[in-house]
């Protein structure tokens, strides 16, 4: 069984949607990829920090799912990371309210002892400093090294990201991000840019228009799941990334054919997500579902034409 090892928030969430709204409730980018990676036949850990405000009962939820906690640092007296946000209409767009770093503003991570042997590493959002961090605690590069980063990063610390950018294989972000982050509108364009930087592969995640995989000159587009209901896209990208990730360490095959695989798997999974508020939806979730949902993204996808 492969090792994965997740870095990322653990964090409270106060969201608002057309659907409706939320008091303080579990997220944060760890979280999200942790409860998408634990479907695979994985054995995850998370590495991240919150403040003795943070239940245990959260904590003993994500152990229930074979995730390993030891890499979550409980600061005495401290606060857990908190954001808010409310969703426009159309669900794509949204203002953020509050933005609390308390415990992450001084986050040093410690990686396990029982990690640093990790084969995949999923850096999730977090200062470019941090994932590096990371990066230099472990011994021997491990076989696949993913990164998430935002736009927030590129205004506020390009220096740093450019050179956690060049120590990963995969750069997963949105088509707003790719666009700032290489300069280009064209999306190829600016893949072939972000490749130069260093990632073998760049990931473009087009929300409700599904995904890009990008690497030399093949391109692959995996369509979303066209869903009747969208209560919460907050984390879809994060479960997104779990899914891919989570499937690719299950199969240990970084091709880009398998890649492909992946890039389905994770969509897969950010469907269930947006279904609740927060991580509910991803809690409950059973692998007989996540079955027959792959089954709904072959018959989307899936046709046949002559080619004369």
């Amino acid at each position: 069984m492969s090792k994965l090892l997740i870095v990322g928030t653990v964090a409270f969430d106060k969201i608002e949607t057309p659907f409706g709204k939320t008091d303080k409730i579990l997220g944060g980018a760890a979280t999200f990829i942790g409860l998408s990676a634990s479907q695979f036949d994985v054995e995850s850990g998370i590495v991240s920090v919150v403040g003795d405000d943070f239940p245990q009962g959260y904590l003993d939820m994500l152990k229930s799912k074979n995730i390993d906690t030891t890499g979550v640092e409980i600061v005495k007296g401290g606060k857990t990371f908190f954001w808010s946000g409310k969703y426009h209409n159309d669900m794509n767009t949204r203002d953020t309210l509050v933005t609390e770093l308390n415990t992450l503003a001084d986050f040093n991570p410690v990686v396990p002892e029982n990690f640093k042997d990790t084969e995949f590493l999923m850096l999730g959002n977090l200062h470019p400093a941090v994932q590096m961090s990371v990066i230099k605690q472990i011994p021997n590069r491990p076989k696949l090294v993913v990164l998430d980063t935002m736009n927030f990063w590129m205004d506020n610390a390009w220096d740093d990201l450019l050179e956690v950018i060049k120590k990963v294989d995969v750069i997963t972000i949105n088509d707003e991000e790719a666009r700032q982050l290489s300069g280009e509108y064209s999306l190829v364009k600016a893949a072939q840019k972000i490749s130069k930087m260093g990632p073998k592969y760049v990931v473009i995640k087009k929300g409700e228009h599904g995904a890009l995989l990008f690497n030399k000159e093949n391109i692959f587009f995996a369509p979303a799941l066209p869903l009747e209901e969208v209560f919460d896209p907050t984390g879809a990208g994060d479960t997104f990334a779990g899914g891919f990730i989570g499937y690719l360490a299950q199969t240990k095959d970084i091709s880009f054919e398998n890649m492909k695989n992946a890039i389905i798997y994770g969509s897969n999974m950010a469907s269930f997500s947006v279904e609740k508020f927060g991580t509910r939806r991803m809690e409950e979730l059973t692998k007989d579902e996540i079955k027959k949902r792959l089954g709904q993204f072959k018959e989307l996808t899936q046709f046949e034409i002559e080619l004369n």
